[in-house]
C-alpha cells in the first residue's frame, strides 16, 4: 500500500506545479480590469473613448447632401446608412472642403450585400455578379442611392429602330 501512496503523491505534487502555473500565466496574461463589469475588462471603455471618432454619422452627411437624401427616399436603400457603403466620413464632415472621399468601385461595394447567398432572404435583391455584370461596374446601370433601373428611361434612351428591334 505505501507504493500506491507514493504514485499519488506524485500525482498532486503533478497537479500542484500545473495550478500554480496556471495561476502564474494567468495573471500574466489577464488584464487587471477583467471582471470590472461582469465577463468584460474595465479599462476597454476608456480606451475606446480616448479613440478619434471616424464616423460621422448619416444625419451629419444628410445635412450637406440633400440631394442624395431624395434619391435615397425614392428607393429601398433609404434604410442603409451612408457610411455602409463610404466608410467612416468623420474626417470630410469635419472639413468637406479639402477631404474627399474616395470614388467607389461599385463591382466591389454593391456585391458586400447583393452577391447571390443561399442564406440570404429570398426577397432581398440577390445577384450572381459573373452572370449578372460580367464585372461591369454596378454604377454604369444602376444609380446606388436608388438601384431599381426604371424601364420608362431605357426605353426613352433607346432610338426608334432600336425599339422596332426589341419587339421583333
Amino acid at each position: 500500500m505505501l507504493k500506491d501512496i507514493e504514485h499519488l503523491i506524485r500525482l498532486a505534487v503533478v497537479i500542484a506545479i500545473a495550478l500554480v502555473a496556471f495561476v502564474i500565466l494567468r495573471a500574466a496574461v489577464v488584464p487587471r480590469s477583467f471582471g470590472e463589469y461582469g465577463h468584460y475588462r474595465g479599462a476597454a471603455i476608456d480606451e475606446i473613448v480616448s479613440r478619434p471618432i471616424a464616423f460621422a454619422g448619416h444625419e451629419t452627411c444628410e445635412g450637406c447632401h440633400t440631394d442624395v437624401v431624395d434619391q435615397k427616399k425614392l428607393g429601398k436603400h433609404v434604410v442603409v446608412a451612408c457610411e455602409a457603403c463610404h466608410g467612416a466620413q468623420a474626417k470630410h464632415a469635419d472639413d468637406p472642403g479639402s477631404v474627399q472621399p474616395a470614388k467607389l468601385d461599385t463591382a466591389v461595394v454593391c456585391v458586400r450585400c447583393h452577391e447571390a447567398n443561399a442564406a440570404k432572404p429570398k426577397n432581398f435583391p440577390q445577384v450572381a455578379t459573373a452572370d449578372h455584370s460580367g464585372g461591369i461596374a454596378c454604377d454604369t446601370c444602376h444609380q446606388p442611392h436608388r438601384p431599381r433601373i426604371e424601364t420608362a428611361k431605357i426605353d426613352a434612351g433607346k432610338t426608334d429602330s432600336a425599339k422596332t428591334e426589341g419587339r421583333k
